[in-house]
């Protein structure tokens, strides 16, 4: 009974390590299906968990922070878009100049304005934070192992943002494939000169796809600070901006496949957390480095495999237009 206590228990928190990894890796796929590469995902999340945090601690309100937060990134999702769209520069290059700039910007201004060595307030007040969302009889439930606990612990208990995360998955699919909005934004990532041709503009559906990617960021960045955590700390992404990438790669820029490769991920992540500090038999106590290495390996382990199979959207990181 206590390892199936403990089984539910890391597929709850796997479910709450792969939201925002499938938020980002949602924006991504959006904007890397219209032929822009987006490795600014981990600036844009960083942007937003500072806005996110820095507003709600503010206002005393999660909402406003979401706001701020879905700002923040959509202005950092247009700022690589005027870069690689209308002056078609190196979409690996703004990205990553994005990245760099939000990761010291943010704990500068932090720094400046609360004066705690780069972070924001804790968000302990009333209506700062996401908190977690208990279903019907969700505390009854618990009593019974099978399938109380599976109710009360995977289906209840995790905050509003989550639950956002899952139901975009069948959303985004619909969108992609069958509505004439997804229909022109996976043709211009695989021929910009054909839509053109159409009529279309692809500039506008560029654009419109990274708009998309930094909404979807500044919710994967609000998540991190205002709902997993309670403030924002100097690089708390950790590289979940580069773990979302490879979910997008992994899951081929589909939307089912991406969910299990960011469940999997997750997975990792969430028993690695639980491995620290434990003794195995036959092995001892793991070093903490190797278990905090541990999401990351498997993340080069699957992509030097996998890799090779996947096909990119055809026009992915070519500019298109006149200078």
């Amino acid at each position: 009974m206590e390892t199936y206590t403990l089984i539910v228990l890391l597929l709850a928190a796997t479910i709450r390590v792969a939201a925002p990894l499938l938020l980002a890796a949602l924006a991504g796929m959006f904007s890397e299906r219209s032929g822009i590469i987006d490795l600014g995902l981990e600036g844009k999340m960083l942007g937003a968990a500072f806005a996110a945090a820095a507003v709600s601690a503010v206002s005393g309100s999660a909402w406003l922070g979401l706001a701020a937060g879905i700002v923040t990134s959509v202005a950092l999702a247009l700022l690589i878009g005027y870069a690689c769209i209308t002056h078609r520069g190196n979409q690996v290059v703004a990205g990553m100049a994005v990245t760099i700039m939000v990761a010291g910007l943010g704990p500068t201004l932090g720094l400046a304005w609360f004066g705690l060595g780069g972070q924001t307030p804790q968000l302990d007040g009333p209506g700062q934070r996401f908190t977690a969302i208990v279903w019907p009889w969700a505390k009854t439930a618990r009593e019974a192992p099978f399938p109380g606990l599976l109710y009360a612990e995977l289906l209840s208990g995790h905050n509003l943002l989550v639950y956002f995360a899952a139901a975009l998955v069948p959303f985004s699919a619909w969108v992609l494939y069958r509505t004439r909005f997804g229909l022109r934004l996976r043709a211009v990532g695989e021929n910009p000169q054909a839509v053109d041709t159409a009529g279309i503009s692809v500039t506008a559906l560029r654009y419109q796809a990274v708009i998309i990617s930094g909404v979807l960021c500044g919710v994967a960045g609000t998540y991190l600070s205002v709902a997993a955590s309670s403030g924002f700390v100097r690089d708390m992404t950790a590289g979940k901006g580069y773990l979302a990438l490879a979910a997008l790669i992994f899951g081929k820029w589909r939307p089912v496949p991406t969910l299990g490769a960011c469940l999997l991920f997750a997975f990792t992540d969430a028993l690695a957390t639980r491995l620290q500090g434990v003794a195995l038999p036959g092995v001892g106590v793991i070093p903490v480095q190797f278990i905090l290495a541990l999401p990351y390996v498997l993340t080069v382990l699957l992509l030097a495999g996998f890799v090779g199979q996947a096909k990119p959207p055809k026009a992915i990181g070519s500019p298109y237009g006149d200078k």
